[in-house]
């Protein structure tokens, strides 16, 4: 078995057995260790509580010295998560990324970001906007979303 596989292998068995807070993941197929799907359920106390947030991991033939590609399904209003799904966290990037990070720490930084949003580096400049300038409209929108969509 290549060693990209054993580790995905590995991370599926250590989110089976100690999944983080808050998010489960896995296979969508077993044939395809590539494809998984996720789920981060809304944080408390935030506009997304409440909610179940699908997101889509593909693992390329090099993980873990290459990033997992993660993309929201859920439609979610937020400055850092644009309307196909794209995510801007640093560690999904290249140069940031780091083969000792885990799908489960990528799930946690992403829950993680979707409390805490980072509206200086916005990949929705208009979403950035309200939630700088008028924070209650960001959070009804943000529910109106959640209730909607996840």
């Amino acid at each position: 078995m290549a060693s990209w596989a054993r580790r995905i292998q590995r991370e599926m068995k250590e989110m089976q057995e100690d999944p983080p807070a808050g998010c489960t993941a896995g296979p969508i197929n077993p044939e395809n260790i590539h494809k998984w799907k996720a789920i981060i359920f809304g944080p408390p106390e935030t506009p997304y509580e409440g909610g179940s947030f699908e997101l889509e991991i593909n693992f390329p033939n090099d993980y873990p010295f290459r990033p997992p590609h993660c993309k929201f399904t859920t439609k979610i209003y937020h400055p850092n998560i644009n309307g196909e799904g794209g995510i801007c966290v640093d560690i999904l990037k290249q140069n940031s990324w780091s083969p000792a990070l885990t799908i489960a720490k990528v799930l946690l930084s992403i829950s993680s970001l979707m409390a805490d949003p980072n509206p200086d580096d916005p990949l929705m400049p208009e979403i950035a906007h309200v939630y700088k300038a008028n924070r209650q409209q960001f959070y009804k929108i943000a529910r109106e979303w959640t209730r909607t969509y996840a």
